[in-house]
């Protein structure tokens, strides 16, 4: 089992920044990727960023150039800084483990709510 613990969200005015947290425990050398999601009002969750050990992170075409996914091995940590955040980006943000051998396993953290005003 994994636990994801994610900190970081608030409330940041437009063309601010704000950077989330993923603290990951447990059996976590079974874990490929590691990701973040977030999911806006009346709206389904949608796929931000995900690292993968060895390869480039992925983005969604709406947070290129803004948002940056990082891995800290060391800590067990996974990071996104937001930059130049606007009012789409307000949604409950979800951090995600990945296991890419059976059973695969899929794991989210609780969420944790941004919001940006304009």
């Amino acid at each position: 089992q994994v636990q994801l613990v994610e900190s970081g969200g608030g409330l940041v005015q437009a063309g601010g920044s704000l950077r989330l947290s993923c603290a990951a425990s447990g059996t976590i050398f079974r874990v490929n990727v590691m990701g973040w999601y977030r999911q806006a009002p009346g709206k389904q969750r949608e796929l931000v960023a995900t690292i993968t050990s060895g390869r480039s992170p992925d983005y969604a075409d709406s947070v290129k150039g803004r948002f940056t996914i990082s891995r800290d091995n060391a800590k067990n940590t996974v990071y996104l800084q937001m930059n130049s955040l606007t009012p789409e980006d307000t949604a409950v943000y979800y951090c995600n483990a990945k296991e890419l051998t059976m059973p695969y396993m899929n794991y989210w953290g609780q969420g944790t709510q941004v919001t940006v005003s304009s």
